[in-house]
């Protein structure tokens, strides 16, 4: 992976992070990303979310893309995803994630779920529901209301 996609991908998660921040969530950012989690947000005294968080370049051949990823879904993991060409997020929990995405079957790949965003926002068909960040108040389309706590 070049250096410029690396920057890119980490001034994506801090950007993510700050907006997140700004609509008055807590957030804590993961030191290491070995597990697929990015960052912790935390909802209530003991609701927590795992956050993936993805980004595709406008200069990247196929901007609405994400492949070759891990997912091992559960009821407080979300991924992020921000297409740069159509400045848009998508927050997507992992359990509706793999029902969305193609698991690839064969090859170095085999096992790892690809993910083909719409090109439009304006017209998200089956992605309707998960086209924005969210806000404490209003979970619209984020499903974390389906969260577990740490108990």
């Amino acid at each position: 992976m070049s250096k410029e996609s690396l920057t890119f991908g980490k001034q994506q998660e801090f950007a993510v992070i700050a907006a997140l921040l700004s609509r008055g969530f807590d957030v804590y950012p993961t030191l290491v990303d070995t597990k697929g989690i990015d960052c912790v947000v935390r909802l209530s005294q003991r609701t927590y979310l795992d956050v993936q968080i993805k980004a595709r370049s406008r200069k990247a051949k196929q901007p609405t893309t994400f492949a070759t990823m891990d997912i091992v879904p559960r009821a407080n993991y979300f991924f992020i995803f921000y297409t740069e060409s159509k400045q848009t997020f998508w927050v997507i929990p992992s359990k509706e994630l793999i029902r969305l995405a193609r698991r690839n079957k064969t090859g170095d790949n085999a096992g790892t779920y690809s993910l083909v965003l719409p090109r439009s926002p304006e017209k998200p068909g089956r992605f309707r529901d998960y086209v924005g960040l969210w806000h404490p108040e209003e979970p619209s389309g984020s499903g974390y209301g389906d969260t577990v706590s740490d108990s």
